[in-house]
């Protein structure tokens, strides 16, 4: 943290009268699409100056968007995903320690060099897979990208644990294999 941002971390009790966990505390309780809505609502409703409200909102936004956060808020109503999610994730982990789970707002990325895979829940009963794989015929199971556009080469759509079988697992690891 630069010393710029320390110092008014510092000073905020004396120039706002809370404390930045004290207004963490204050935003998490209330519901805002964008920044600046935040931003205005410390100024108008606790007379904070706009710098100490922009810090205040930058912050409590960072860390809302932890990785944990970000996989949570993706399977909120879809929780009967969360085995099938937690499977891919167990089964990628085994592949190599030179990988990236980079969860997103709406998917997770799995990355070596580059993306390979990508995990997505796409409705309330399915989690589409997205593979990096050139040059790979589509099957029945192995579709085209569908929504997935140019980010990958196909998709799989996945409904219950049981999918993930050997013939998926192989297609992940052909897709981390190519990825260097």
């Amino acid at each position: 943290m630069d010393k710029a941002l320390q110092t008014m971390i510092s000073n905020m009790p004396d120039k706002t009268g809370k404390s930045l966990e004290e207004w963490k505390v204050i935003l998490k309780k209330q519901s805002f699409d964008k920044h600046s809505e935040a931003v205005k609502y410390l100024k108008t409703t606790h007379n904070v100056t706009h710098g100490f409200a922009n810090t205040i909102v930058t912050l409590a936004k960072e860390e809302k968007n932890s990785s944990s956060d970000l996989v949570d808020d993706q399977y909120k109503g879809k929780e009967n995903l969360i085995p099938i999610y937690e499977a891919l994730i167990e089964f990628v982990n085994t592949l190599g320690a030179d990988l990236t789970i980079t969860p997103k707002k709406t998917s997770v990325s799995i990355i070596r060099k580059r993306q390979f895979i990508l995990i997505k829940p796409a409705t309330k009963t399915r989690i589409d897979l997205g593979f990096k794989l050139k040059d790979k015929p589509t099957t029945t199971r192995l579709e085209n990208s569908g929504p997935f556009g140019t980010m990958c080469t196909h998709r799989v759509r996945l409904a219950e644990i049981s999918e993930i079988d050997e013939e998926l697992k192989s297609w992940i690891a052909e897709a981390y294999e190519k990825s260097v």
